[in-house]
């Protein structure tokens, strides 16, 4: 698990799609059946890229995700025309959440406490710094570093962990050309769902002068896009592959 916290783990469970996705959630019949479509997406995308890959070479596309979160992602441009802030916005499944509680709800009240609250934000702002927050931004190609959020704050309601951050630029940051933003987690253990094009959005009067648009790829683009690619090479490249990249719901701004 790449969300370090105590000892969360949750338990494998075999669906008909080829991947561990059946997490018995107690949902409504609506956020059910939308993000099972969503575990779908994922399930079959990955299993694209691992079907190309030669017989008996190992592969990270054998990776799932066992923690899904309904994500909102907002990109802040100031009045200069260069980038304010990310901010990042996670609510965590009722399976992920519950097993938190158990670590964290020191005074048993089934719930999480300020402080409860405050500690386990405390611990995924610790944890999940090597993985830039799962937040990443290119201009023209090129990586936008972004400083480690100042705080995580987080709340516990209806059963769900909720925990927003925001990021701010290492650098001044002009936006000019394309400009990318995708949030995803490269291990594949976290599925980072964006339920609508809304949920990835632009502020600021900067990015009035922009187009944008969210792009969901889809099987036919994975292989269209990344072809050339996809040999054995690619899939025993010993630097690793970033599959999570390929298939993430990104958010593309020209300016």
């Amino acid at each position: 698990m790449r969300i370090i916290l105590s000892g969360s783990r949750l338990p494998k469970c075999r669906d008909g799609i080829g991947g561990d996705f059946n997490l018995n959630r107690t949902q409504s019949s609506r956020h059910s059946h939308r993000v099972t479509s969503f575990r779908q997406l994922v399930s079959i995308n990955l299993c694209v890229l691992a079907g190309l890959a030669v017989a008996g070479a190992p592969t990270g596309a054998e990776a799932h995700p066992h923690i899904f979160v309904d994500a909102m992602f907002e990109a802040v441009a100031g009045g200069d025309g260069s980038l304010v802030e990310l901010r990042d916005n996670w609510r965590f499944d009722e399976v992920f959440s519950s097993s938190v509680l158990l670590d964290y709800d020191k005074n048993r009240n089934n719930t999480l406490d300020p402080a409860e609250i405050a500690a386990v934000a405390k611990t995924v702002r610790e944890s999940l710094g090597q993985y830039n927050y799962y937040t990443n931004m290119t201009i023209n190609g090129k990586a936008v570093a972004l400083a480690r959020p100042d705080v995580v704050q987080g709340t516990y309601e209806d059963g769900s962990l909720t925990l927003s951050f925001s990021q701010k630029p290492v650098q001044k940051t002009p936006l000019k050309g394309l400009i990318v933003f995708r949030v995803f987690d490269p291990t594949l253990d976290t599925a980072l769902d964006f339920a609508d094009d809304t949920a990835m959005k632009t502020s600021g009067d900067s990015f009035g002068r922009c187009t944008r648009k969210v792009v969901r790829p889809g099987s036919k683009e994975i292989l269209a896009e990344n072809q050339a690619m996809l040999t054995t090479m690619f899939f025993n490249d010993p630097t690793g592959t970033d599959y999570s990249q390929i298939v993430a719901t990104r958010l593309e701004v020209r300016c």
